[in-house]
């Protein structure tokens, strides 16, 4: 799929609509994300243009960095890994940042994912009830991050919230927000006992159909690179569009 400018700045901004962190501010063509979760893309800065004149400013990385310590906050920059950017990564380097979580962006239609096959059918519902909070706490999940992603998905005001139930238990989880002209996938989660079955593919297939409902065509996703659900994704018609990493010092 071939992004526009426009688009890249679109997605940028759909992301903080999905995991919505407690302040949004700016800086030049930077888009801060203040927040005290564990949530990366909640907590860091990103660029909204990938043009290198965009974001080539000797002094942006000051100044994001000053606004997080005016927010008691460790400034963390989520940079993609282009040509454009290098300028920022040696800066970032000098002052003693370091990347890590490296993490893929994938673009793909709401027709492609309806053309998964998944097992069971999944309920959608305009807020996450208990049952589907409870997934993010489940065996094999950090029970502190998984609070988190639940407390920081939960205020996205775009969403809707998929589940799938077994013999009236909730087994797997997703979260689905449109806004910008984009649907994205958040949220994946599928409890040890139920992997494998087919489940997630029956939550994307959900999130599609609700995606035509409110007449979006485009999707996007963002997964860390050692994720093997990105198999997934591609069977979904997703293609891989850029990679970015998390820069901030070590703690």
């Amino acid at each position: 799929m071939q992004l526009t400018p426009a688009d890249i700045e679109a997605i940028e901004r759909a992301t903080l609509d999905a995991v919505p962190p407690g302040t949004v501010a700016s800086e030049g063509a930077w888009l801060l994300g203040l927040d005290h979760g564990t949530v990366g893309r909640a907590h860091s800065a990103v660029p909204l243009s990938h043009e290198a004149a965009d974001v080539v400013d000797g002094s942006v990385v000051g100044r994001v960095e000053l606004r997080y310590v005016q927010e008691g906050l460790r400034a963390v920059f989520r940079v993609p890994a282009l040509p454009a950017f290098d300028a920022v990564c040696a800066e970032l380097s000098r002052r003693g940042y370091r990347a890590g979580k490296p993490t893929r962006t994938f673009t793909g239609t709401v027709a492609g994912m309806k053309t998964l096959a998944g097992k069971a059918t999944a309920l959608v519902m305009p807020q996450p009830d208990d049952a589907w909070r409870a997934v993010f706490l489940g065996e094999g999940f950090d029970p502190v991050d998984g609070a988190s992603r639940v407390q920081i998905l939960s205020r996205a005001r775009h969403a809707a919230f998929a589940c799938v139930r077994d013999n009236g238990a909730t087994v797997a989880a997703g979260m689905g927000s449109f806004s910008h002209g984009w649907a994205s996938i958040h949220g994946m989660r599928t409890l040890a006992s139920h992997r494998g079955q087919g489940l997630a593919s029956g939550i994307i297939v959900a999130l599609a159909l609700e995606a035509e409902v409110r007449g979006i065509q485009r999707a996007f996703l963002q997964v860390e690179a050692n994720n093997p659900a990105q198999a997934l994704y591609r069977r979904a018609g997703f293609e891989w569009a850029w990679d970015y990493a998390y820069w901030a010092k070590q703690a």
